[in-house]
C-alpha cells in the first residue's frame, strides 16, 4: 500500500497531478485547486492510503508538482 499526502492550502492550481493521475486527483471548480479523491482532511493535509497499483503516475505527480505539496510514501 501507499499513502498520498497532499498539502491542498498551497496548490497553485497548475493541473499537472490531475493530467498524470486522473483517477486519483480533480480540479476544484470553487477554488481552481486539486482536490486528493478520497483524501480526508487533517489540518490542512489531506491523506489517503491506496494500492500499490497506484504508485507510479502519483511520485510522477509528486516529483513533477512545482510547489512540492504532494508526498507518496510506502507503507
Amino acid at each position: 500500500m501507499i499513502r498520498i499526502i497532499h498539502h491542498r492550502e498551497k496548490c497553485i492550481g497548475c493541473n499537472l497531478c490531475v493530467e498524470v493521475a486522473e483517477n486519483r486527483w480533480r480540479m476544484s471548480r470553487k477554488d481552481g485547486k486539486s482536490t486528493l479523491v478520497g483524501g480526508v482532511n487533517n489540518k490542512g493535509f489531506y491523506t489517503v492510503s491506496v494500492g500499490d497499483d497506484e504508485w507510479r503516475e502519483n511520485k510522477h505527480a509528486a516529483d513533477n508538482c512545482p510547489v512540492k505539496i504532494i508526498k507518496v510514501e510506502k507503507i
